[in-house]
């Protein structure tokens, strides 16, 4: 297969600081597109895999999966976008299609393993996947997002993970009018879960360790706020809200949280921490509530997710860095410093 050469930013093993290398891409084939990026999230998974904090990385690696650009490029047989198109692509750029999770629309729960928009495992190369932090991306139209025309791009790019990971538990759970929701965490996932649930027609809670972040809730659009840290205010919340969403990738007690459920309420965790969460049996069984998790959305309900945030104007709050400030934004990562997504300017790779 013929291939090209582009710019990209990357690492060479988990010590080492992301730099400018050269990639191969594939050329089209007939149900691809070539996308010119324009911006790129800085996702946690991001700093996660560069560092192979999780394992597994295969190196050189280049991260990258909120990529927003425009189309220069389409295979002969790609229906679904035109030279000149909006397009997004997010965690996934292939998946088996064949299962039962892909044929009902759950490309994320592939049961043959979907394939990752980087460190994953290009079927057409046969080598690892790369990522947004890069000039372009060649991707099967299946996995291809539109991009609405009336959102700011560079806030659109983290709605392509953070977005989609909130607004898939939230949507599966039927929050909306008449449901009171819990967002525990107001950070990259937590700040996109309150405007969205919001959006649903939710009354939106925001459960918090920090007084500083009370404000800053009201302003995303939460209707109330609960200090975790004060015991009478979640002695005064208990057993009143129908879901809770946890967005919180630190340790944490999650039995303070499920106190909150109503009979029949749900937890669910998106958020990852490093080790497992103890859950006390009794915090469960007497008022039979829910604890579970979720991840990111298939192609069509991520679609959904933008249509959605198209219709209610709902983007992320960004800081816009250049492609040189990575690593620097690396560490800030690492202290929260941020509100609340970093998106790099391809331009600055480019030029």
């Amino acid at each position: 297969m013929s291939t090209f050469s582009i710019r990209a930013f990357g690492t060479s093993a988990p010590t080492a600081d992301l730099k400018q290398m050269d990639i191969e891409r594939r050329e089209v084939t007939d149900k691809d597109v070539e996308i010119d990026i324009l911006f790129c999230g800085v996702c946690h998974s991001d700093l996660h895999t560069a560092r192979n904090e999780w394992g597994g990385t295969v190196y050189p690696n280049v991260p990258g999966h909120e990529i927003v650009g425009r189309i220069t490029k389409v295979g002969s047989a790609v229906t679904k976008f035109k030279v000149g198109d909006l397009a997004g692509v997010g965690c996934m750029v292939d998946s088996c299609r064949e299962c039962d999770s892909c044929k009902e629309g759950l490309e994320q729960y592939c049961e043959n393993g979907n394939i990752q928009t980087y460190n994953g495992h290009d079927k057409h190369l046969n080598k690892q996947t790369f990522g947004g932090y890069s000039e372009r991306v060649v991707v099967d139209q299946d996995f291809v997002l539109h991009i609405p025309e009336n959102l700011d791009l560079a806030a659109t790019a983290p709605l392509l993970c953070a977005g989609i990971t909130t607004y898939s538990p939230l949507r599966h759970w039927n929050v909306g009018p008449g449901k009171k929701v819990g967002i525990v965490g107001i950070g990259g996932l937590g700040h996109m879960g309150v405007k969205i649930a919001k959006a649903m027609g939710a009354h939106v809670v925001v459960i918090t360790t920090s007084a500083s972040k009370v404000d800053d809730a009201k302003r995303l659009g939460a209707d109330e706020v609960i200090l975790s840290t004060d015991a009478e205010q979640m002695k005064e919340h208990a057993g009143t809200l129908h879901f809770i969403l946890d967005c919180v990738s630190a340790q944490h007690d999650i039995n303070a949280y499920l106190s909150l459920l109503k009979r029949d309420g749900s937890l669910t965790l998106v958020g990852a921490p490093e080790h497992p969460l103890p859950v006390a049996p009794f915090s469960l069984i007497p008022t039979r509530k829910s604890f579970s998790g979720s991840m990111i959305g298939g192609i069509a309900e991520t679609q959904e997710m933008l249509d959605f945030c198209g219709k209610h104007n709902i983007i992320s709050d960004i800081e816009l860095i250049k492609m040189q400030d990575i690593n620097h934004a690396y560490d800030r990562l690492l202290k929260s410093d941020v509100k609340y997504r970093f998106v790099i300017d391809m331009a600055s790779l480019k030029n």
